[in-house]
C-alpha cells in the first residue's frame, strides 16, 4: 500500500485590487482538511497552503509530486480565482498574483499538467473549486463546445472542476455578511464524504465517481446555477474514503417464519490475475476465456453464515458497532453480531470457493503491464457484501519473428546476395499476412527498411486505437 497524501491550496486574499476577496477558500480547506485527516474517515495525510504568493505554491506543487511511487494515492484541491489570458487560457490566482503577467505570478494550468505528467503515481485526484475551472486545458482556447473532459484525459488522473467553461464557483448565498461560509462545491465534497451519502453502492467506501455523482446532484438539488464537470483515466477505482456500513435492515419475517440473523455487510477485496498473450493476439482484439477461483456466495445460508435456527446476538465487546477504536471487532471480527449455530457449508463465512469461467474481451494494441477491471468480479463480500472488482494484469509473451518496441515492430529478413545487388521483390510475413516487400538494388546485410503503418495499433488510455507504428525490417544477405 503507497501513502495517502492531500495537497490544500487555498487563496482569498489578494494584493490586486482588481481580484475581489473571497471568504470560503481559507474555510474551506480547514474544514475539508478535518474530513480527510480524520482516521476514520480519509485517513490522508494533509498539507494546507493558504494566502501564499506564487512561488511558494508552485514550489508546494512540484514538492508534492516527486519521488512518488506507483501505489501512492495523491489529492490536490485548489480553491481561489480562476483567471483566463487574452487566449483563454486558465491560471489559478495566488496572494501575489498580478493579471497583466499571470505567467509569473500565478499558477498556470501547463505547469500543473506538467508537474502530473512526470509523477510516478498511478492515483492523482484534482479539486478545482475556482471559476472557469472547466477550462483546464493546456493549448486550448476557451470557446463554447470545447470537450473540457476529452482534453484533460491523462494516465492515472481524475478531475473534479467546480463549473463549466463559462460559469462561476459561486460561494454559497449570503455575500454581504463577513462570515465565510463554505462553496457550494467543496461543501458538496465535505458533505458527502463526512456523512457517507457519496457511498451509491453501500460498499462502504466512498470512490471517486461515487463522490462525482453526489456533488452534482447536491449542486442540482440547490438551484445554484454551477455544473460541476467530470473527467477521468483511472488504470482503478480509487476511494477517498471509508465509512461502516450499517446493519442491514431488519425485515418483518412472514407469520410463523423465525427471521434470519442479521449481519453487517462488507465489500468483497478485490481479485488481481495475470493473463499471458502472444505478440499476435496482442495485435489482433480478441475474447479470452479466464478461469477465476474466488470466494462466491454461499447458497445455504445467502452468504449469512448462519443456520436457519441460529440464535443472534448483539456483540457485548462493541456493542454491535463492529467497530472498536477505528478498526474491526476482534470478538465479532467487524459483524457486530455473534451466532451460535454457524452454516455448515461455508463454517460461517458465508462464502465459499468456486471456480468459475469469464469472458474478457482484449482490445488490439494492448501492451504488458496493462490492467483491465471486471467490475464485481472478485470476491463476494463477507455478510452478503457487494463483491470486488476483478483486475486482469496482462503479459505479453516474447515472439519468436517481431520484436516490439512500444507501437514499432521489428524483424530479420533474408535475402539472397543476387537479390541484395540487383534489387527485387521478397515476401515477408507480417500480422497482416504475406506482404510483398521491395529491395532496393545495392542494399548491405544489416541494412534496414521502414515499412509505414505495419507495427502495433496503438491503443490509447482512453480504450481507443489510433493509428499503428511501423514495421522495421533488417536485411541478412545471405544464401538461404
Amino acid at each position: 500500500m503507497g501513502v495517502r497524501d492531500a495537497l490544500l491550496i487555498a487563496t482569498g486574499a489578494y494584493g490586486s485590487a482588481r481580484l475581489a476577496e473571497l471568504r470560503s477558500p481559507v474555510a474551506d480547506v480547514a474544514e475539508l482538511d478535518g474530513v480527510l485527516s480524520d482516521p476514520t474517515i480519509g485517513w490522508f495525510q494533509t498539507t494546507q497552503v493558504v494566502d501564499a504568493p506564487a512561488h511558494q505554491a508552485t514550489r508546494a506543487i512540484e514538492k508534492f509530486f516527486r519521488n512518488r511511487s506507483t501505489d501512492d494515492l495523491l489529492v490536490l484541491h485548489i480553491s481561489c480565482h480562476g483567471v483566463k489570458d487574452d487566449d483563454g487560457q486558465l491560471y489559478f490566482a495566488c496572494a501575489d498574483t498580478d493579471p497583466d503577467l499571470l505567467a509569473s505570478t500565478s499558477i498556470p494550468a501547463g505547469f500543473l499538467h506538467a508537474q502530473m505528467g512526470r509523477c510516478r503515481a498511478k492515483s492523482i485526484v484534482l479539486l478545482l473549486d475556482c471559476c472557469f475551472s472547466g477550462a483546464f486545458v493546456p493549448g486550448m482556447k476557451a470557446a463554447i463546445g470545447v470537450d473540457a473532459k476529452e482534453q484533460l484525459a491523462g494516465y492515472g488522473r481524475a478531475v473534479l472542476m467546480a463549473t463549466g467553461r463559462t460559469e462561476y464557483a459561486w460561494e454559497g448565498s449570503r455575500f454581504r455578511e463577513l462570515e465565510p461560509e463554505p462553496s457550494r462545491f467543496t461543501e458538496a465534497i465535505i458533505h458527502g464524504l463526512r456523512t457517507g451519502e457519496a457511498d451509491r453502492d453501500g460498499d462502504g467506501r466512498v470512490a471517486v465517481d461515487e463522490l462525482y455523482e453526489h456533488v452534482y446532484e447536491r449542486l442540482r438539488d440547490s438551484g445554484v446555477k454551477q455544473t460541476p464537470q467530470w473527467s477521468s483515466e483511472l488504470v482503478h477505482r480509487v476511494f477517498l474514503a471509508n465509512r461502516a456500513i450499517s446493519l442491514q435492515p431488519e425485515r418483518p419475517p412472514p407469520a410463523g417464519v423465525r427471521p434470519r440473523p442479521q449481519r453487517r455487510a462488507r465489500r468483497g477485496e478485490d481479485v488481481l490475475i495475470t493473463l499471458d498473450l502472444t505478440l499476435e493476439e496482442a495485435f489482433a482484439s480478441t475474447e479470452k476465456t479466464l478461469r477465476v477461483e474466488t470466494m462466491v456466495s454461499c447458497g445455504d445460508c445467502q452468504g449469512l453464515g448462519t443456520s436457519e435456527d441460529s440464535v443472534v446476538e448483539r456483540c457485548s465487546r462493541c456493542g454491535g458497532d463492529g467497530l472498536e477504536n477505528g478498526q474491526d471487532c476482534e470478538t465479532c471480527n467487524g459483524f457486530g453480531t455473534l451466532i451460535d449455530k454457524p452454516c455448515r457449508r461455508c463454517d460461517g463465512d458465508g462464502r465459499v470457493h468456486q471456480l468459475r469461467n469469464l469472458t474478457a474481451k482484449i482490445p488490439s494494441g494492448i501492451v504488458s503491464g496493462m490492467r483491465m477491471r471486471l467490475s464485481e468480479q472478485g470476491e463476494t463480500g463477507l455478510g452478503g457484501g457487494p463483491a470486488g472488482d476483478l483486475y486482469v494484469e496482462i503479459n505479453v509473451l516474447p515472439d519468436e519473428c517481431f520484436v516490439r518496441d512500444g507501437a514499432h515492430l521489428s524483424c530479420t529478413t533474408t535475402v539472397s546476395p543476387a537479390i541484395a545487388r540487383e534489387g527485387g521483390i521478397v515476401e515477408l510475413k507480417t500480422f497482416d499476412g504475406l506482404k510483398k516487400l521491395r529491395i532496393p538494388a545495392g542494399v548491405k546485410s544489416g541494412g534496414k527498411i521502414r515499412v509505414a503503418g505495419f507495427g502495433m495499433p496503438r491503443l490509447r488510455s482512453s480504450g481507443l486505437v489510433e493509428g499503428r507504428g511501423d514495421l522495421m525490417v533488417t536485411v541478412d544477405v545471405r544464401e538461404p
